[in-house]
């Protein structure tokens, strides 16, 4: 089809339909078809104004192939070209792991992510969240329109966590469970951090608790809050590591750290929420390769765990 009879079929099919409707319903809508006179308007447009200019760029614009398209033929834009790019945020992963997956999506700095996060309020963090959103960007897939806003794309991650709560009843789960929602996304994020497979995380939970409710309490001992708190991502912590002086260090503190490491799915959420029922103080990955985890509820125990772990490493 030609320039020319482009234009008249457009005006025709404008003709004819109702008033368009905002384009904010495009760009949101996923998966929805766009209308063809919407389509063809927009291709049409463009092609009225390379025309006024006497330019061979109209082919160019209604084309796939280019200026050197030897049939001359054009082609409607595919409706996956008008949806906004996607960036799907996986669970566990730190705010700054996100920030930088945002810049590489959107283009916007990393620094402009940092500043957007720091205003709580204006991204609708639950109150108990402490004005922090680390824990709180809820792991999914999200639509990033070029013109979406730093806070924009961070609110509505926010809004998908506010959802998930909702759904496994955080508020009141916490109260029975004698914690703070707070406390609980902190255990969710731990489990998450800690584990290689979700049908584990219910047992990680109850070794969290059963230390947290020990009388006089265990430390946590966890190497993954002490990687937090440096700056390092991995799964085993340093000596070095053990000896700092953060607050995430839980080798040298007592009680969960301050707020949670990472941004935990709905799993892990379910998991800390409703933990296995035993007596276990320690798990140990015996197959890190495998991502077996062990648990045991003794020190004899955990040796026996440890000297098992030490055996499946010499193997490899």
């Amino acid at each position: 089809m030609n320039i020319e009879d482009l234009l008249r079929e457009t005006l025709s099919d404008m003709a004819v339909e109702e008033q368009p409707p905002p384009p904010g319903r495009f760009l949101q809508a996923r998966g929805r078809r766009p209308r063809r006179g919407l389509v063809l308007a927009t291709a049409a447009a463009a092609a009225v104004a390379v025309l006024a200019a006497g330019s061979a760029l109209a082919v160019q614009g209604l084309s796939s192939r280019g200026p050197g398209n030897p049939t001359g033929q054009s082609s409607r834009p595919s409706p996956d070209r008008l949806r906004p790019p996607t960036l799907t945020v996986k669970q566990g992963l730190r705010l700054s792991q996100i920030f930088e997956q945002l810049s590489a999506v959107t283009g916007k700095p990393v620094r402009e992510f940092r500043r957007a996060a720091e205003d709580g309020e204006a991204l609708g963090l639950p109150t108990y969240a402490k004005g922090r959103l680390e824990g709180f960007a809820f792991p999914g897939t999200y639509e990033v329109p070029p013109s979406s806003s730093p806070s924009g794309i961070l609110a509505s991650m926010v809004t998908r966590f506010e959802r998930a709560a909702e759904d496994s009843g955080l508020v009141e789960g916490a109260r029975r469970l004698h914690r703070t929602p707070l406390e609980v996304v902190t255990v969710a994020s731990i489990i998450e951090a800690e584990t290689y497979d979700k049908r584990d995380m219910p047992k990680v939970a109850r070794v969290i608790y059963n230390r947290l409710n020990r009388t006089p309490r265990m430390k946590l001992q966890l190497d993954g809050t002490v990687l937090y708190g440096a700056g390092k991502f991995g799964r085993a912590a340093s000596n070095e590591d053990l000896r700092t002086s953060s607050p995430y260090n839980t080798y040298t503190h007592a009680g969960l750290p301050p707020g949670p490491i990472g941004n935990p799915g709905a799993d892990a959420i379910e998991a800390a929420l409703r933990p296995a029922t035993g007596s276990w103080l320690y798990f140990v990955a015996t197959d890190p390769r495998k991502g077996t985890v062990k648990f045991a509820s003794s020190g004899a125990e955990f040796l026996e765990l440890v000297a098992e772990r030490a055996k499946n490493l010499r193997k490899g």
